[in-house]
């Protein structure tokens, strides 16, 4: 694709980077076939490649952005399937990224967008503040359908009916490896995840401690910045990424530092991206340190379970199991039958779409996977709060395709999925680690009620 940049716009790395991306597109459209908003709505401007024609506009002419541009960016997911799809490389998350800035710092909204969307970034980061959020929402919910606001109803319908306790597992510690040390790692524990399920985290430092590794939970860490980043807030969520990169090194420059490990797949994506978003920061190095340093929980799983035997039975220390913990489940006579869903984070944002199912498998589950596999379930950090219409519409359609396979249980890498999914599915919903603890030796996943009671042991 031409572009028409002049020197002095492309003096600003942020243009430049986006005028590298332009001029990679080809204008072939593959792209729209994997597009979700695309294929519910139907409209050329709703895909990644009028999106991409909005923003070459918006940011050559180097004007404020419009009504009609940021209608259409609002609507994307930001699921990245159109990356996993191009052929031509078209890195579209920097694009989108850039745009939304872009947006952010030219164009008014209407009030009620400015108070939903600083109401959400002064809210959701913040585990403390998000529980209390929580409990309001729970009182409001009987009055949801009176809400003038589509979006508040959203929040209130979507608050779940049971908010966890808090886990002391979450404060600023290290976790010692049993047995043999074989790395030491620092635990993304997550903002939203803290209030909503505490069981991941519990869950997460079960399994690693188990299998050799030593988890740190940072002191200062907070917030990945993921959701004000996704808002086009660069000033916060470079804030964001700061902190947590120096509480990283922190730990680093205590005793080492071999992986900084994130079960909430959204979030890590974007920790895997602090090196190009803090690139011209004074921070550069150490960003791009922590960015090469950052790994879904299922990569370092792979690394200390490596090759494909069977998962043996460890059974966990009691010490932290967890508030909520179980007593495992006896003996099965068949494996369980786990429906996969791939969070577009994981297997697009990251490109990781085997290790979840290969760790299942190797611990004796079934796995099966719907026919959509690829395509968005509609949460999308905060989208299905902001755009709560196409978000149900996208929820509806992978939960029917979930449920097509006839799964005992749904399993995911990703908090906000798991949410989603959680509102309207049949069978329980649980996080892809918490199965692997479970059959490695760990309790029982609590979520899985009566209805899952007997676990296949490997042996």
């Amino acid at each position: 694709m031409q572009t028409t940049f002049t020197p002095e716009q492309l003096a600003d790395p942020a243009t430049a980077r986006s005028n590298e991306i332009l001029r990679a597109c080809v204008h072939c459209g593959f792209c729209t076939a994997t597009c979700p908003t695309y294929q519910v709505l139907g409209d050329e401007l709703d895909s990644p490649r009028g999106r991409i024609y909005l923003i070459k506009d918006m940011l050559e002419q180097g004007r404020p952005a419009d009504e009609k541009t940021v209608k259409h960016i609002d609507r994307c997911l930001s699921c990245l399937a159109c990356m996993t799809t191009c052929p031509s490389g078209v890195h579209y998350m920097h694009l989108v990224d850039h745009a939304r800035a872009h947006i952010e710092a030219t164009y008014k909204r209407p009030w009620r967008d400015r108070a939903l969307r600083w109401l959400l970034a002064a809210v959701l980061p913040y585990p403390g503040r998000f529980r209390l959020a929580l409990m309001g929402a729970k009182l409001g919910r009987p009055f949801a359908r009176w809400m003038p606001d589509v979006r508040l109803r959203a929040m209130l319908e979507m608050a779940p009916k049971w908010i966890p306790p808090v886990s002391r597992n979450d404060d600023p510690q290290t976790f010692g490896a049993q047995g043999e040390t074989k790395m030491r790692v620092a635990l993304l524990t997550g903002c939203a995840q803290r209030a909503l399920d505490t069981d991941i985290n519990d869950a997460t430092i079960r399994l690693l401690t188990r299998l050799g590794a030593e988890v740190v939970v940072a002191k200062d860490m907070g917030c990945c910045g993921a959701l004000v980043h996704h808002m086009g807030r660069e000033q916060d969520s470079h804030a964001a990424a700061k902190r947590n990169i120096a509480a990283w090194m922190a730990v680093k420059d205590q005793g080492g530092l071999d992986a900084v490990v994130i079960n909430t797949s959204g979030c890590g994506t974007t920790v895997k991206d602090y090196g190009h978003m803090l690139r011209n920061d004074p921070v550069s190095q150490d960003a791009a340190e922590i960015s090469e340093k950052a790994m879904d929980v299922s990569e370092v799983l792979m690394k200390l379970l490596p090759g494909d035997a069977p998962l043996p039975l460890n059974e966990a220390r009691m010490d932290i199991a967890g508030i909520d913990a179980v007593s495992p489940g006896p003996a099965g006579q068949g494996p369980i039958r786990v429906a996969y869903h791939a969070a577009c984070s994981l297997q697009h944002g990251q490109q990781i779409k085997s290790h979840p199912k290969t760790l299942l498998k190797r611990a004796g589950f079934e796995v099966v996977e719907p026919a959509d596999s690829h395509l968005c379930c509609g949460s999308a950090g905060t989208y299905n709060l902001m755009q709560p219409e196409i978000s149900r519409e996208l929820k509806a359609r992978k939960l029917k395709t979930l449920h097509a396979k006839a799964p005992q249980v749904i399993a995911a890498g990703n908090i906000g999925c798991m949410m989603q999914l959680a509102g309207g599915a049949e069978v329980p919903v649980v996080h892809t680690v918490e199965l692997l603890d479970w059959a490695m030796g760990g309790p029982r996943p609590a979520k899985l009620g009566e209805t899952v009671a007997a676990l296949p042991r490997n042996g």
